[in-house]
């Protein structure tokens, strides 16, 4: 076989496992844009934050579901597991929306912005977050 075909054959393979990839990424950007979302948010925060900072942190997070329509719910709570793998991640929390727009909305919005950044980031260690499509059932 000459290098031309040999060539040839490569960026034929090459050429269909790019436009697979595509399909898949489109595949599953057209799933979370298809259904409920769920936006997981864990904190851990830098030691010596003090309990009436938290406080007002968890209140101001909280306060968003009234004040950003996007969010359809919220819901939060501090880790009570007894298997101690939570790496020292404390809260949790909970933020519900429509589909991938409304949460795109969300991230984008002046209010949330604000409390990421004035009130959250300076006594956050640590952030974890995890976005998922609700399965339909």
């Amino acid at each position: 076989m000459s290098c031309t075909k040999i060539l040839g054959s490569i960026i034929a393979v090459v050429g269909i496992s790019i436009v697979a990839a595509g399909l898949a990424v489109e595949t599953e950007s057209k799933k979370a844009e298809a259904g409920k979302l769920r936006h997981v948010v864990l904190f851990k925060f830098k030691d010596g934050t003090s309990p009436e900072k938290i406080k007002e942190i968890e209140t101001a997070y909280c306060a968003q579901q009234q004040k950003i329509p996007e969010i359809v719910d919220l819901e939060w709570g501090t880790d009570v597991s007894t298997e101690n793998l939570s790496q020292g991640f404390t809260h949790c929390f909970i933020i519900t929306f429509r589909n991938a727009a409304d949460r795109t909305a969300y991230l984008r919005h002046p209010i949330h912005k604000e409390i990421s950044k004035s009130l959250l980031t300076p006594y956050r260690e640590k952030v974890l977050v995890v976005d998922y499509v609700v399965p339909n059932k």
